[in-house]
């Protein structure tokens, strides 16, 4: 293999590993750069739900409370869970895309029945009681999400509603049963609020960016071998072959009065003046032999 093809070589498999780390790093750069605006995103959204709740908790149930008969039941007037649910379908109206889910091991409620994930992310609450919060990515429905969840656990005015099914409200009762959503257990961790942020798009864009990274510098790589080759045939081959040829010459005995010329001021030009004192050399110790 001639030196120019194992130097393009050496070059070429350099900048294609360059290539590929630049790639990787930028598609990395901005994969986090999504998961922290998602985790922005989400903490904004999990805020916002939380302070409603507080106020609901805090300042409207404990009137409701006051004015309602003990066997009457308003869902949205008196369950946290349906005014949360309610403040998230209006909210979802203008921000489709994310979703929001009161994740629940036995629900009153059937669609907040938790699945196998948010039965693992309520256990791992159950487990570590000092976990206040969790995140991470899952996938659902075939889309990926970013998920911010924090546990629900039983206080003592949620047994009146998630207590013996006997002590619960008559109307409680005639809209969801006694089969579901009671005998909980104070203190225990019972259901998980999620918020879950859409991060499928920005990860998409992340492997199409990383991807026209790629391709930009498969090209500036084919780029650099035109250079090099072109360099590697006007400074460097060319004249190495001259002198090549013009040294067997010499060592033939031909072409003596033929000065080896080459202007440059480099390492070649100074081979190639040490060779044209070869050949006067050569033609000096001929000439002697002629004698």
């Amino acid at each position: 293999m001639s030196i120019r093809l194992r130097f393009i070589l050496i070059i070429g498999v350099i900048s294609l590993i360059a290539a590929c780390l630049f790639a990787y790093l930028s598609y990395q750069f901005t994969v986090n750069n999504a998961m922290e605006e998602a985790r922005a995103k989400g903490n904004i959204v999990f805020t916002f739900i939380e302070s409603s709740r507080k106020f609901f908790r805090d300042e409207q149930r404990p009137l409701v409370m006051d004015i309602v008969e003990k066997e009457r039941f308003y869902p949205t007037l008196m369950s946290g869970f349906a005014f949360t649910r309610g403040v998230w379908d209006e909210f979802a109206k203008e921000l489709p895309e994310y979703r929001f889910k009161q994740a629940t091991i036995d629900p009153l409620y059937a669609p907040n029945k938790a699945d196998a994930d948010e039965l693992a992310i309520i256990a791992e609450f159950e487990a570590n009681k000092e976990l206040k919060t969790k995140e991470g990515i899952l996938e659902k429905d075939g889309e990926r999400f970013f998920y911010f969840a924090r546990p629900v656990k039983v206080g003592k005015k949620c047994l009146r509603c998630h207590g013996n099914p006997d002590d619960a409200p008559r109307d409680q009762v005639e809209i969801y049963g006694t089969e579901n959503g009671y005998n909980w257990k104070q203190g225990a961790t019972v259901a998980s609020f999620i918020t879950y942020v859409p991060i499928h798009t920005a990860l998409e864009q992340a492997k199409h960016s990383a991807l026209t990274l790629f391709l930009f510098g498969l090209g500036g790589i084919a780029l650099l071998v035109v250079v090099i080759w072109v360099f590697f045939n006007g400074y460097l081959v060319r004249p190495i072959t001259m002198l090549e040829n013009r040294t067997t010459e010499i060592s033939l005995g031909k072409n003596l009065e033929e000065k080896v010329e080459h202007g440059a001021s480099d390492e070649i030009g100074a081979l190639a003046r040490a060779i044209d004192r070869m050949r006067i050399s050569t033609k000096k110790l001929l000439e002697r032999c002629k004698k």
